[in-house]
Order: C-alpha cells, then structure tokens, then sequence
C-alpha cells in the first residue's frame, strides 16, 4: 500500500475546534434521538446545554455524555443541576468530554462541581480535496454497505470493539455486547457503513458521518485474526475518498492516545488536532 504524498499539517484554531465539537454534538443528539424511539421515548433524554448536548440512552450506553461543552460560553449551574439530576434519577454517572482547546473555565467549573479527571482521548484530523485514492493491501477489499450485509458488518465490529488493540492507552469503558449492538443499530440512517474483506472473508468495518463539511470516521475496527493486515488503513483510504466525493473540506477521528489507530491515521496523512479531557462525576442522591 502507498503512503500518502506529503502534505501540509492541518492546524486547529479555536474556530475549527469548535466546529468539531457542534458536530459531535449534533451526532450524539441525533444518535440519542434514534435510541429513544427503540426504547419508547421516555427512558433516556437529550438536554442541549451551552451549545453541547447531554445524552442519555440506555444503562451502559457509549452515547451516555455531555459532548460539545465550551464553545457557546460556559453553562449556567442551573443547567447543570437539571443534567446531574436527570443522570442521578437514572442512578448514573456523569461523563464529560471537554476539548483541549475549549474555555478553560469550563474545567475549574467542572472540577468544583465535583468531576474528575479519568482518561483522555485524541481527535485527529486532516484536509481533504482534489482527488483522494483508494489504496489497499492484495487481497483487502472495501465497499459501503446496506440493510442486506448489516448483520455481517454488526457481528465484525463488534468483536474488534469487544477485543481492543492493546497498544497505548486503553479506552476507559467496557460495554456489553448487548448495548453495543443496540448502538450500532441505532445509526441506521445516521452514518454511512463500510466493510472490509480479506481474501472474501469479513475482517472490519468502519462507519462515517458527513454534516457541515466535516467527515466524522467512526467506529472503525478489525476483528482481531485480520489485524497487521492493512485493514484498517484501507478503511481509513475508502472513507477519506467518499468523504473528498461528498465535498468535504476536512476528516475527523477519535483516537486512544498512542493506539494503533491513531498510528495507522497518521499514517494516512492525520494530524493531532487536540486532545479531549474525560471528567466524570458519580451520581449523587436527590
């Protein structure tokens, strides 16, 4: 597989940045929005708060958070106190995931309120434009999927996510194959899905957002007997491609500081853009 020809890094302002962060947002929302009308409406919540969202869909959800925080001023208390409030009823956590480059008062107003540091992780990003090709290694094959293939897509997505790479910092959840599978099903018509085959054979699947220019790559993964192979990079490739067709002006991805897959989207021309704090505040009575 060729590597990319040198390009010039891309540089995240505080604009850029908070770009990024509305589309997450808007993604976390749409997302909970789709879980809601499986579950019956009335079992999780989205709370727009300070130009972010806080989400909850289920018990043990990677959808249950606040995303999007410290770009549209800081949230007044009382907001915050309506959010720890709906977590604490659902007897949950509160999770945060604060920007690197977002007010740094949102971290000191955090931290009094009780939340604490637990882990981070990295978002990546790179310009796109011109034309982008589609490489991979012999033998490795990239297509978009629809309702027909899903199954096969949801079972090798799943069992890469239920066995992560052990490279860098490991992500600081574990969720249930149950809940993973009801997440993933909950993106129909949100995203864009990918599978990857070897020889044939399923080996990885990735997904793909398009809102406001941006190019959100998502739950990538490779079932653990493929990795080493290339897939992943040819994921990344295929993406990156459709992403430059649909008009795209930039790529996004979310890493675990030092993984193999933020290696492989350097590799493939990302550069690190900024750094997410993970806070998190333990469910206080009512």
């Amino acid at each position: 597989m060729t590597e990319p020809t040198t390009r010039d890094s891309l540089f995240c302002d505080i604009a850029l940045a908070g770009r990024i962060e509305r589309a997450e947002a808007q993604l976390i929302a749409a997302w909970n929005d789709a879980a809601r009308r499986r579950r019956g409406g009335s079992a999780g919540f989205a709370i727009p708060i300070a130009g972010g969202v806080a989400s909850y869909a289920e018990p043990d959800s990677p959808i249950n958070k606040i995303a999007g925080l410290g770009f549209a001023g800081l949230p007044d208390p009382a907001e915050l106190d309506r959010v720890e409030r709906a977590f604490a009823d659902r007897s949950a956590p509160v999770q945060a995931e604060v920007a690197g480059l977002a007010d740094p008062a949102l971290l000191e107003l955090l931290a009094d309120r009780g939340y604490r540091l637990v882990s981070f992780e990295n978002v990546l990003g790179r310009a796109i434009g011109g034309d982008a090709e589609r490489v991979a290694p012999a033998g490795v094959e990239v297509r978009p999927i629809g309702d027909d293939d899903f199954d096969g897509w949801l079972e090798v997505v799943v069992e890469a996510t239920l066995h992560p790479d052990t490279q860098g910092v490991p992500w600081p959840e574990e969720f249930p194959r149950e809940i993973l599978e009801n997440a993933e099903r909950d993106t129909a018509g949100l995203m864009r899905r990918y599978l990857a085959t070897l020889d044939g054979v399923p080996a990885g699947g990735g997904s793909m957002r398009v809102a406001d220019g941006i190019a959100q790559l998502t739950g990538a993964g490779t079932a653990p007997a493929f990795r080493r192979r290339g897939v992943q990079s040819a994921l990344l490739a295929a993406r990156v491609a459709d992403a430059t067709a649909a008009g795209c002006d930039i790529a996004t991805i979310v890493v675990q500081p030092g993984s193999r897959s933020q290696q492989n989207a350097q590799r493939r021309g990302f550069d690190l853009l900024y750094s997410r704090a993970i806070l998190v505040r333990a469910p206080v009575p009512s």
